[in-house]
């Protein structure tokens, strides 16, 4: 059965196609850098928005219209398994990403909730023997039944925090048996809502004893996945463990796992916490933690996580950039953890939207290459920091100063005039530029 019949191999067809089902800018061939663009993006589709989502808010009910809805319970998973693949292969992502919940329904006990868990895995492992798409990452869903309302390893209740673990502890093996590449660790409810009822010193000690039990077993299994955290800073706890990555970095060298876990970074979630998506990106890149990336944007206008298609070249642009500064992502990737918009409800949407979200990012990624090609803010930021390079300045980097030298220093200058301009909008403009010229070499050629 086809689930997507009425669309074809999604092909690069260039700038000039007027082709809705095929890419203008994402050539998965194209080299940058020495690497196909297929290689450095490295795309995945997120199965829970994709295939599981409603398109319900905050305010309303689900409005998506999807080829399986006439099913319920296990042929409903089953079904939505068949539908993954064929749109996985008619996109031509190379990655997907899972929660344990999203592929299978939760049952009225544990046990027979992980059965289900093994009947979906058994027919995901027969669809990645004859396709080249691979697991990405999964991760266990904690945060959606009633048992996770104070949180799941900060959980109050040491039981809830036992059943924490017995998840993950299949997570890992469902990981490990499905070739995945990174394990996340996303604290759906790891925070509070107020201090009045909180042993906050307790939570984040039981918090990292988890992580050191995640890292034990999977080394005794063999599981060598990266194990990713993702930063959120709010939503649904007032206040999340895990707010940005400068925080889950304190946390990890704290507890010493900072050696275990790097940072799955959302666009979304760095936005939420007052920081630009490249400001997130570049404190994991320069702290060395940079694993991943979920791809996507929310609306400024709007006070929660949106989760909508990456559309802006500008943050697109600025992303790739500290993308290919780190080098790449690794065994991580950008991951559409995006969902069409509640309006966009057919099935036609789906591949729309992923469309629209792989040229942003090839054109952002093509337009960083070139920025740092020509050096364009490698030149201007080692000139404006010249003066840590001769003298005082390089004793101070070199550690071959102190507070009497440099009050001896200070005393000899009469007045400080050699400050310069940070010219913002200079560069603001000769981002612009470098846009508007790939758009052009784009369309010419």
């Amino acid at each position: 059965m086809s689930y997507f019949g009425n669309v074809k191999q999604i092909k690069f067809e260039g700038a000039s196609s007027d082709n809705p089902f095929a890419y203008k800018y994402y050539n998965p061939a194209e080299q940058i850098n020495g690497q196909s663009m297929e290689q450095l993006l490295r795309f995945a589709v997120s199965y829970w928005h994709t295939f599981t989502g409603e398109g319900n808010d905050p305010f309303g009910v689900g409005t998506a219209v999807r080829p399986y809805d006439h099913l319920s319970g296990m042929e409903l998973a089953k079904a939505r398994v068949e539908a993954s693949f064929e749109f996985f292969e008619k996109l031509g992502v190379p990655y997907f990403c899972f929660h344990d919940f999203d592929i299978a329904p939760e049952a009225d006990s544990l046990s027979e909730t992980l059965k289900n868990v093994d009947v979906i895995v058994d027919r995901i492992e027969e669809h990645l023997k004859t396709s080249k798409v691979k697991l990405l990452w999964n991760t266990a869903n904690m945060f959606t039944h009633p048992r996770w309302l104070h949180g799941a390893a900060t959980s109050p209740n040491a039981d809830v925090f036992a059943y924490a673990a017995a998840k993950v502890k299949k997570g890992l093996e469902i990981g490990k048996r499905l070739g995945a590449e990174n394990f996340v660790f996303w604290g759906g409810r790891e925070g509070y809502e107020t201090l009045l009822n909180t042993d906050m010193g307790l939570e984040l000690d039981n918090l990292a004893r988890f992580f050191h039990m995640a890292k034990d077993y999977a080394k005794e299994i063999g599981f060598d996945g990266q194990f990713l955290i993702e930063p959120k800073p709010k939503e649904p706890t007032k206040h999340q463990y895990d707010f940005d990555v400068a925080t889950g970095l304190a946390f990890l060298q704290k507890y010493d796992l900072q050696d275990i876990f790097k940072f799955n970074v959302e666009a979304n979630h760095a936005t939420l916490a007052g920081h630009t998506f490249e400001h997130e990106l570049r404190t994991a890149r320069i702290n060395g933690m940079l694993g991943s990336v979920d791809a996507n944007q929310g609306d400024p206008l709007l006070g929660w996580d949106t989760d909508e298609f990456p559309t802006d070249l500008y943050s697109t642009t600025l992303g790739m950039y500290e993308i290919i500064k780190n080098g790449g992502l690794g065994s991580g990737g950008l991951n559409f953890d995006a969902k069409v918009r509640r309006g966009s409800f057919d099935v036609d949407d789906l591949f729309y939207s992923h469309i629209a979200g792989m040229d942003a990012f090839a054109i952002g990624a093509k337009v960083a290459q070139r920025l740092i090609d020509d050096r364009v803010l490698d030149d201007f930021i080692a000139e404006r920091y010249r003066s840590y390079t001769t003298g005082i300045g390089r004793e101070i980097v070199e550690g071959k100063t102190d507070f009497h030298k440099l009050e001896q220093h200070a005393l000899r200058i009469d007045s400080i005039d050699n400050n310069q301009s940070g010219r913002l909008e200079q560069l603001k403009a000769t981002v612009n530029k470098y846009l508007v010229e790939t758009f052009a070499s784009v369309h010419s050629s």
